[in-house]
């Protein structure tokens, strides 16, 4: 076998395949995902390739190559305790995109692994599917492949859910019978040591159905992967993937700072390894653009660097150290392709881990103290779980990632209730989203003492440099990821919330932090503050930062900012004069325009105003933005929007023959950008206010999708065509009035069939004729009617009706004037009745109504009544 370096099997790996098997060479992708919003960050070569192997994209060439690097944390527990298992690692992988398939992959594969690496024949083993005979036949092919070296396994099929899929063979080394576990049994697919997978062969040739139905792709891919690091122990003769030259110069490193002898202490050996692993980790993933916070990604990287100090605490290095660290990583990537970034940005990847880890160390000896304190009250109270929340406050105040916590809890034997962290976590947001809709956080302070006097607005700005920080009404000189608060900039081309419009979106990125700008507001002097949250990292005064503003939503602003002067200048046009301003509200997604107006707006009207500005916007006029002074825009007939302030000079917004207004805010340059208008909805909301909501271009066109939707699923449902649906609905509503008719007047001769019968068979107690009974009916009123008819036909009786619905019954009495003079009590029988089956009620002596939850005890309750009749009557 070759003993070739990390960097020298990556390079004989690409060009094997880029040279000899004309493969498209790639860089490998950055950590951080492009257009997928299904991944946190990379973990597989094809994850990059994804959209080729979809379809969606068409790839550059159907051959390409790559090392990809990888970040996978499921297993970070178990880095440093196995020879395997890391966070970060390099897969290298060769993928064919409807090009080649098994008969090439397979042959590939082995060439690669016996000829250019010269591995021993007779030590290499393959897996493959039982059902794949196809690749059991190639196997077979390779020259001086062991005919006995193929194993079936059922594993060897790679699907995840409805979509691509394929069979796969996996190709293992056996690495001697001193790395075995010794059983009788031990061979390939053994949890054990000795047989090695060094490489993935992934045969896509199936698109699995949402019913489970395998069906052969018009066009089969190829997508292989090999673990770079297990390949360079195999070449290397290392036992773990730790000790080659990827990974030992970290741990050589780590030994010398702390003063001990890797091999000499197996708890400190994991101590070593997992800072080994962690350091590149934490390297590449800067290099790649993450930054430490509190979510995704960012988070991840927080936690690996957090969870190496405190390795390194357990080595007992009490200072920095993970710089030096990093300086190792370095080093074993100097001239490595696809790393390159790493040497040119190492000093701002040193100072990103050193700010992290200084930071962390502020709270890590009295955070593991308080936690040492816990575990003993705990051990002392014989619990086994820590309470979330004291569990939060570790996250909370000092810094401890939950899983930090969790791990050395596992130490000790003893657990987290994450529920109850969660509980307390999810309680926190809900505090300081509260706190966020108050403005607490970016209440303005005392600025008298920053210079503002050279502080400007330019639309173009890209750049800027901080002037001013501060959160809860105090003025600070930084802030962290999670923070939210006020920032100035020297110069900003953020619109500031003012004259019903909204304020810009967006980003400011410095060389340490990315801040999420959520409003621009004023001053009274007129200087622009930015309300932003630290989404990553930190920002400091007098750093310079990029500026990023969402542009989509700002054009979305500007559409419905211009069609609110549309609108008010078309209402004015078909309502009247009488039509001014009394509020707006102008958002990306729609408008809200406030008039004067004693009337509603009549639907024809609307659909007028509607059809005017959609013309007009039909028109593609360029919209005139000048300034002037105050008293000649007026002359000149511009309107003023309420509640706004002007000065002497002010800006006047015009769409040439239709609308002219003073406004500060900001507009389409041609008002055919605006793409289309709609009325969503007219109402009034004060005396004399009326109020038009509308929403202009995507939104629009949104609406009138769903629109057409409705209606098609409509047809759909009534089997018609679309245009015929009103004509439908019509002869649908008159059939169903025709039915109703019919049905109300079956009810009605059922109802006196059911009275006649509830006579017929009444009873007289002394002479009070009384009528008692279930009747069957679908709402208290139907008993109401019915006990009417009932005692029409009974002179100087009474009625006692009851009916059962939903496992419930309802009782209605009706007494007449003659038996109420006898002394009978309507709303005193229903109350006897109903308190036998489990219920109450009551009434006028005339008529009552009462209610019970036990239908089984309705004659009992029938029977309770015949005593009181009788009791009534002294019988």
């Amino acid at each position: 076998m070759k003993n070739l370096s990390g960097n020298e099997l990556r390079e004989a790996y690409l060009k094997f395949f880029a040279e000899k098997k004309g493969h498209l060479r790639l860089d490998s992708a950055s950590l951080i995902p492009e257009n997928d919003p299904t991944l946190l960050m990379i973990g597989a070569g094809m994850a990059p390739f994804k959209p080729f192997f979809t379809g969606k994209m068409k790839p550059p060439r159907t051959r390409i190559t790559t090392s990809q690097r990888c970040v996978r944390t499921g297993d970070i527990e178990n880095v440093g305790r196995t020879a395997r298992h890391q966070t970060f690692f390099e897969m290298l992988g060769n993928f064919s995109f409807g090009d080649y398939f098994k008969a090439e992959a397979i042959p590939w594969a082995w060439e690669f692994l016996t000829e250019v690496l010269e591995m021993p024949k007779d030590k290499l083993y393959a897996t493959v599917y039982p059902k794949d005979d196809e690749a059991v036949e190639i196997w077979k092919q390779q020259p001086g492949f062991y005919q006995d070296h193929i194993v079936k396994l059922e594993d060897n099929f790679w699907e995840i859910g409805p979509g691509p899929c394929g069979p796969d063979s996996e190709i293992y080394i056996d690495l001697g019978a001193d790395r075995g576990c010794g059983q009788p049994t031990c061979g390939v697919g053994c949890d054990c040591d000795r047989y090695l997978e060094i490489w993935n062969l992934v045969f896509t040739q199936f698109d699995r159905t949402e019913d489970g139905e395998y069906l052969p792709l018009a066009k089969k891919n190829i997508d292989t992967g090999a673990g770079l690091e297990r390949l360079a122990s195999v070449l290397q003769g290392k036992r773990s993937n730790f000790e080659t030259d990827l990974l030992f110069p970290i741990i050589e490193y780590t030994a010398k700072t702390c003063g001990k002898e890797y091999g000499a202490n197996p708890q400190d050996d994991i101590s070593m390894k997992v800072i080994a692993d962690h350091a590149r980790s934490m390297s590449v993933m800067i290099m790649d653009g993450i930054l430490p916070s509190n979510e995704g990604r960012g988070y991840v990287l927080r936690r690996i660097l957090r969870r190496a100090v405190r390795h390194g605490r357990m080595l007992g290095i009490t200072g920095s150290f993970l710089a030096g660290a990093v300086e190792a990583v370095i080093k074993i990537y100097e001239g490595a392709a696809g790393f390159e970034a790493l040497t040119a940005r190492q000093d701002y990847i040193k100072k990103v881990i050193s700010l992290e880890e200084e930071r962390f160390h502020e709270t890590l000896n009295q955070g593991i103290e308080i936690l040492d304190g816990y575990i003993a009250d705990m051990k002392a109270a014989g619990k086994q779980a820590l309470d979330g929340e004291l569990g939060f406050k570790l996250y909370d105040t000092f810094g401890f990632p939950w899983e930090l916590t969790a791990e050395i809890l596992e130490d000790n034997g003893l657990t987290l209730d994450k529920d109850g962290f969660d509980a307390a976590m999810n309680a926190q947001r809900t505090r300081a989203r509260e706190a966020r809709q108050e403005n607490q956080r970016v209440a303005v302070p005392d600025l008298t003492g920053i210079d503002i006097s050279a502080l400007r607005r330019d639309e173009n700005a890209t750049e800027a440099k901080v002037v001013a920080i501060w959160k809860d009404g105090v003025l600070v000189n930084e802030l962290t990821d999670g923070e939210e608060a006020g920032v100035i900039l020297d110069v900003t081309p953020f619109y500031a919330e003012g004259g019903g419009q909204v304020g810009d979106v967006g980003f400011l990125k410095s060389e340490l932090g990315r801040l999420e700008v959520a409003n621009a507001k004023k001053l009274p002097d007129g200087t622009v503050y930015h309300i932003a949250y630290v989404a990553e990292g930190q920002i400091r005064v007098g750093d310079k930062v990029e500026i990023e503003i969402d542009k989509k939503l700002k054009l979305a602003s500007a559409r419905n900012h211009t069609a609110t002067h549309l609108l008010q200048a078309a209402l004015k046009k078909v309502v009247g004069n009488q039509v001014n301003q009394a509020g707006s509200l102008v958002t990306s997604e729609r408008l809200r325009f406030d008039f004067s107006n004693f009337e509603p707006v009549t639907e024809q009207q609307l659909a007028d105003v509607e059809e005017l500005v959609n013309e007009e916007i039909l028109k593609g006029i360029d919209v005139e933005i000048e300034e002037m002074a105050q008293a000649a825009a007026r002359e000149k007939g511009a309107m003023a929007l309420f509640g706004e302030k002007y000065g002497d000079i002010v800006r006047v917004v015009t769409v040439p023959g239709f609308s002219m207004e003073l406004c500060g805010g900001s507009h389409v340059k041609n008002i055919g950008q605006i793409g289309l208008f709609k009325i969503v909805s007219e109402s009034g909301v004060a005396a004399g206010v009326r109020r038009i909501e509308a929403i202009t271009g995507a939104a629009a066109l949104e609406y009138a999708r769903r629109q057409e939707a409705a209606v098609k699923e409509a047809a759909a449902i009534l089997k018609t065509r679309p245009a015929d649906v009103v004509a439908k609905l019509n002869a649908l509503v008159a059939e169903h009035k025709e039915m109703a008719q019919e049905i109300a007047a079956v009810n009605a001769a059922r109802e006196k069939m059911d009275a006649q019968n509830l006579v017929m068979g009444m009873k007289k107690y002394g002479e009070t004729p009384v009528a008692m009974g279930k009747v069957n009916a679908e709402s208290i009123d139907d008993i109401r009617r019915m006990a009417d008819l009932v005692l029409e036909q009974l002179a100087g009786g009474l009625v006692i009706l009851a009916a059962v619905a939903d496992d419930k019954v309802t009782f209605v009495a009706k007494v007449s004037k003659e038996a109420v003079k006898a002394g009978f009590h309507a709303g005193k029988l229903v109350k006897e009745a109903a308190q036998v089956v489990g219920g109450n009620g009551g009434g006028r002596p005339d008529m009552a109504q009462a209610g019970g939850k036990n239908p089984e005890k309705l004659q009992d309750a029938f029977d309770k009544v015949t005593e009181v009749i009788k009791a009534t009557l002294g019988l």
